[in-house]
């Protein structure tokens, strides 16, 4: 998946989170969207996509979510903010297991390495690195675009206030 649906999701968190358009919150939680996909580094060190710490693994766990939702809440005290944080991390490997390439995603790790995708995959898996720069790039941002255009929506609308 391209990056672009992970900040979609990361903006509607925010948006929920704050009840209004927050550039900095919407800044904070796309970037903590995008937090599994640090496990790219495991390729410089020769770890194998296929590996529990390979691209897709760990860190695309429930595992994983639950952890960066307990650090979130010993550095803020927020239970509001933990749940908001869980949410926006754990909503990667989900949105991952909708595209339609790669290994799948290590859900379950550590109690299982098995990767997983939903029986349904609408999404096309973005090509890595320099690769988006291709026209197949520009196809999977254009079709995440309009599949993400109602997160987008509901992140700059501003909300009516009750009477």
């Amino acid at each position: 998946m391209a990056s672009l649906g992970h900040v979609a999701m990361g903006f509607a968190v925010a948006r929920a989170h704050e009840q209004r358009f927050n550039w900095r919150a919407a800044v904070a939680f796309s970037t903590f969207s995008l937090v599994p996909d640090l496990d790219v580094i495991a390729f410089r060190f020769g770890i194998p996509y296929a590996a529990q710490f390979g691209h897709r693994g760990a860190t695309h766990s429930i595992a994983f979510a639950l952890m960066m939702g307990v650090a979130a809440f010993l550095l803020t005290r927020s239970w509001k903010s933990t749940i908001a944080l869980t949410v926006v991390v754990l909503s990667h490997p989900l949105l991952d297991m909708l595209t339609d390439g790669g290994l799948g995603v290590a859900l379950f790790w550590p109690f299982s390495a098995e990767r997983h995708f939903f029986p349904w995959t609408p999404l096309p898996v973005a090509p890595l690195g320099t690769g988006m720069l291709s026209w197949r790039g520009l196809r999977v941002l254009l079709i995440e675009a309009v599949a993400f255009l109602p997160l987008w929506i509901y992140a700059f609308t501003k909300r009516k206030v009750p009477a």
